[in-house]
């Protein structure tokens, strides 16, 4: 069986992002396209390719696991199943189910990663999308009538908030997508592809229509909807004011950072129904 963990040069226990970037790093090399065709460079980058869909993936990795871990106890007449010293069998299906339950945990640890990771990206969107949508329509005017430290504080949780939008959506950018010109994730066709290759720049693109589009959707909202001037005219106006840019990075970011606390403190009870499941 071949060793997957040996063609990516990686370590048995490596992240998925560390496994995804020696296949990247690998595949920039090794590419065909690269190296005129040669057949030992692109049986090589066959090769890494067969690695990466079984590694890439968490749940066909644990699988992969399960199985060097059987063979490394069946094998040279060491198995668990053919050993007559009760005392070494016994202390071999103990570590044979200590092994098994590192497998799992770490599937699990890294679905949980890919988890996060696609929230991380997914909330702080949305987040901006729905906030500049309610920023244009109700037309706040806060920022003009603060007072000079009302104001500041204004720009300073505008600043961090666009940082903090901008690290996401960077992240985002190089986790999902690619440029067009880049080593594709797979070389399988795409029936067989887990997730489509997604271009930057299209994504990009798609990314400025949806915020011009929300601003967009806002502002027509607020043409017809007038009560929050009406409920409190002290903050919110019938005039579209420049400063309903400001809002949207700073809902965000609070809304992010609330989302990453209740993370934190969020309790996972599945995971022991997931370990069982897999057993």
């Amino acid at each position: 069986m071949a060793n997957y963990y040996e063609v990516l040069r990686v370590a048995q226990d490596a992240t998925g992002a560390e496994i995804k970037s020696a296949y990247r790093r690998l595949a920039r090399k090794l590419h065909p396209d690269k190296n005129n065709g040669a057949e030992d460079t692109a049986r090589r980058f066959a090769e890494i390719a067969e690695a990466y869909e079984i590694l890439g993936n968490p749940k066909q990795r644990a699988q992969y696991d399960r199985k060097i871990l059987d063979a490394q106890f069946r094998g040279n007449g060491h198995s668990v199943f053919t050993s007559n010293n009760k005392h070494a069998n016994r202390w071999r299906q103990m570590v044979y189910e200590r092994r098994y339950n590192d497998i799992l945990d770490r599937m699990i640890a890294e679905e949980r990663r890919e988890a996060m990771a696609f929230q991380k990206v997914v909330y702080p969107l949305s987040a901006f999308l729905v906030s500049a949508i309610i920023s244009t329509a109700v037309r706040p005017h806060i920022f003009q009538d603060a007072e000079i430290l009302g104001k500041i504080a204004i720009i300073t949780l505008f600043t961090i908030g666009v940082i903090h939008l901008i690290g996401r959506v960077r992240d985002g950018f190089v986790r999902y997508t690619s440029y067009d010109d880049n080593i594709h994730d797979s070389i399988l066709d795409d029936r067989d592809r887990k997730a489509p290759v997604r271009s930057r720049y299209a994504v990009a693109a798609t990314l400025i229509c949806s915020i011009l589009a929300a601003f967009l959707a806002g502002w027509v909202i607020g043409t017809f909807i007038t009560f929050p001037a009406e409920l409190a005219p002290s903050a919110f106006g019938r005039v579209l004011n420049p400063e309903f840019i400001l809002y949207p990075p700073i809902i965000t970011f609070f809304v992010d950072l609330m989302h990453s606390l209740a993370t934190r403190l969020e309790r996972r009870p599945a995971d022991v129904d997931n370990i069982e499941m897999f057993r």
